[in-house]
């Protein structure tokens, strides 16, 4: 029914921790955001989740694809769709092609059957971006983008969307209203105090479920508790 995981295109920077490391530190804070997410929503079902920054440069689409891998181990059938029609990295990170994918879907050139991608993690899809179209937020408003969503819904049990900075143009804010949560991901050290809070500020303006944040790049310190219990794993 989908297609197997092709055949890289380019070498990858990124590193999917969760995957290739799941006992590290790293992979197990992942795991804490997870369990963090299933709990900020105790009286609904949490179906379709996005993750954004405030400007690029902040790892939104690397903690996007490691939430999908954890929720995935977690027994989960999950969904990873490329939503930045601008600059799109996805097909970069799991190593496929970017010939057909999400701007496809809703131009309705392609069937959700003949974009879907197999990873090699068990119970983790993905959705590339496919040809950068021309208007992509005006494609993210529609009503084919309502009707895609359902049939995600229906389809699996978490649909993770990576989206454009919210600073930078609108289309996070777009899906944000669409989506049940939205976490807003900052870089420890780099992200300014003002861009933080205008990212909030359009969320809040989109009517956005702002399910928190997520700090990347943060050291621990080798004498807090976390190492004293687990140890570093890397």
């Amino acid at each position: 029914m989908f297609n197997k995981k092709k055949k890289p295109v380019q070498a990858v920077a990124r590193k999917l921790v969760t995957n290739v490391n799941p006992k590290s530190v790293v992979s197990e804070q992942f795991r804490t955001v997870r369990t963090n997410i299933n709990f900020s929503m105790p009286d609904k079902d949490l179906k379709t989740l996005l993750f954004t920054s405030s400007t690029p440069g902040e790892g939104k689409s690397t903690s996007a694809a490691n939430i999908a891998i954890v929720f995935a181990q977690d027994g989960k059938k999950v969904l990873l769709v490329d939503a930045d029609m601008r600059k799109p990295t996805m097909h970069y990170t799991f190593h496929t092609t970017n010939s057909t994918g999400l701007s496809n879907l809703l131009t309705r050139k392609w069937g959700l059957q003949d974009v879907v991608i197999e990873t090699e993690i068990e119970g983790l899809h993905l959705v590339t971006c496919g040809p950068i179209p021309p208007n992509p937020a005006e494609l993210l408003g529609s009503k084919t983008m309502d009707v895609l969503l359902e049939e995600l819904i229906a389809s699996y049990d978490i649909v993770i969307f990576d989206a454009p900075p919210i600073l930078s143009v609108t289309d996070a804010q777009i899906l944000s209203n669409k989506c049940d949560g939205t976490i807003l991901v900052l870089n420890s050290g780099s992200t300014e105090k003002a861009s933080v809070l205008k990212a909030k500020e359009a969320l809040v303006s989109a009517k956005a479920n702002i399910l928190g944040t997520m700090l990347n790049n943060f050291v621990l310190e080798k004498d807090q508790y976390y190492y004293q219990y687990y140890g570093t794993g890397e």
